[in-house]
C-alpha cells in the first residue's frame, strides 16, 4: 500500500510542476528597453523646457535680485551697487505699507468671499437640478474676459449705480474702490473656482455618501461630515489660487480705480509698478518687488502645508 501511496503521490505532483507557466522575459526586456529609451531620449523633451525655464524665469529674477541693490538705473548696463539702500528706503516708505494692508484685506475678503460663494454654487449644480451645465458655463465666462477690460466695464457700471443716489464717483471714495474691486475679483473668479470644486463633489465617493444616508445623518451633517473632508484638495487649490491671485491683482487695480483717491485704493503691484516708472525710485521699486515675491511665496507654501494636512486620503 505505501508502494502504492508513494506512486500516486509522485503522478498527483507531476501535473502540478508542469503547469507551472514559464515567466515572460518579453514582457519585462521590452520595459526595461522602455525605460531605458525613455532616459536616453528624456533631454529631448526636458531641455527645452528647462532652458526655457531658465531664460524666461531664474535669469530674469537674478537680475531683479541684482537691481534691487543698485541705484539710479535705465537699463542693466547702467546700474551701480548701492548696497541695502533700497531696502531700507522700501521698508520707510509709507505708501509701500499702506499698500501692503490694503492689498492684506483686500486678500482676506476676496478668498473668503469667493470661496464660499464658488463651493455654493458648485454644490448646488450637482444636486442634478435641469439647465446645470448652461450655468455653469454662464458663471465660467466671466473669467475669459481681460482684467484691463472687466476694470473699465466695472467702472463705468459703478459710476451709473453711484449716480442714482450719490454725486461721488467710484475713484472718489476709498471704501466705494475697495467693494468695487472685491464685486470685480468676485464676478471673474468664482465661475472658475466653481468648475474646481465640481470636480472635487463628483470625486466624492458613492459609497461614503449612502452610507451617512442609511446612517441617517441630515444632509448638513453629510456636508460637513463627508463631503467637505473629500472636497479638501479642491479647498486647497481654490484658496491657493485665490489667495496668491488677490496679492498678485494689478490690471482690474490699475484700471478700476488707478489707486484713486490719492493712492488709498493703491494695491502692492500697483505700487510697485508706479514707483519703477520713475528712475529716481527705480531701486527701490525692485527691492519692493523682491520683498513681494517672497512673502507671497512664502505665505503661499504655508497655506498648502496647513490644508494639505486635512485632506482625506481616499
Amino acid at each position: 500500500m505505501s508502494t502504492n501511496q508513494s506512486s500516486a503521490t509522485a503522478a498527483n505532483s507531476a501535473p502540478k510542476s508542469a503547469k507551472k507557466k514559464p515567466k515572460n522575459t518579453f514582457k519585462s526586456g521590452h520595459s526595461s528597453m522602455t525605460k531605458r529609451s525613455m532616459r536616453k531620449w528624456s533631454w529631448l523633451f526636458i531641455g527645452p523646457v528647462f532652458v526655457s525655464f531658465i531664460i524666461g524665469f531664474i535669469w530674469p529674477f537674478g537680475q531683479g535680485i541684482y537691481l534691487s541693490f543698485c541705484g539710479k538705473f535705465s537699463v542693466i548696463s547702467d546700474a551701480h551697487l548701492k548696497g541695502f539702500d533700497n531696502y531700507v528706503k522700501a521698508f520707510s516708505d509709507e505708501s509701500f505699507f499702506h499698500a501692503f494692508w490694503f492689498t492684506a484685506l483686500f486678500a482676506v475678503v476676496s478668498v473668503v468671499l469667493i470661496n464660499l460663494l464658488a463651493f455654493a454654487i458648485a454644490y448646488a449644480l450637482t444636486q442634478g437640478a435641469k439647465g446645470s451645465n448652461l450655468f455653469r458655463t454662464v458663471f465660467f465666462m466671466p473669467n475669459l474676459i481681460g482684467g484691463i477690460v472687466l476694470g473699465y466695464l466695472w467702472s463705468m457700471i459703478f459710476d451709473g449705480l453711484l449716480d442714482l443716489w450719490t454725486t461721488q464717483n467710484l475713484v472718489d471714495n476709498a471704501t466705494y474702490g475697495f467693494w468695487g474691486l472685491i464685486i470685480l475679483l468676485l464676478w471673474q473668479q468664482v465661475g472658475y473656482m466653481m468648475i474646481i470644486y465640481i470636480a472635487g463633489l463628483q470625486a466624492v465617493p458613492d459609497d461614503m455618501l449612502e452610507a451617512a444616508k442609511i446612517d441617517g445623518a441630515t444632509k448638513s451633517q453629510t456636508l460637513f461630515k463627508v463631503i467637505i473632508p473629500n472636497v479638501m484638495p479642491s479647498i486647497t487649490i481654490c484658496t491657493f489660487l485665490t489667495l496668491t491671485n488677490s496679492f498678485k491683482l494689478y490690471d482690474q487695480n490699475l484700471a478700476l480705480t488707478g489707486g484713486k483717491p490719492g493712492r488709498l485704493t493703491e494695491m502692492l503691484a500697483l505700487n510697485i509698478s508706479n514707483g519703477y516708472s520713475n528712475m529716481a525710485t527705480r531701486g527701490m521699486a525692485q527691492a519692493k518687488a523682491v520683498v513681494f515675491f517672497i512673502f507671497v511665496a512664502a505665505l503661499g507654501i504655508a497655506q498648502l502645508l496647513v490644508t494639505r494636512k486635512k485632506e482625506v486620503q481616499q
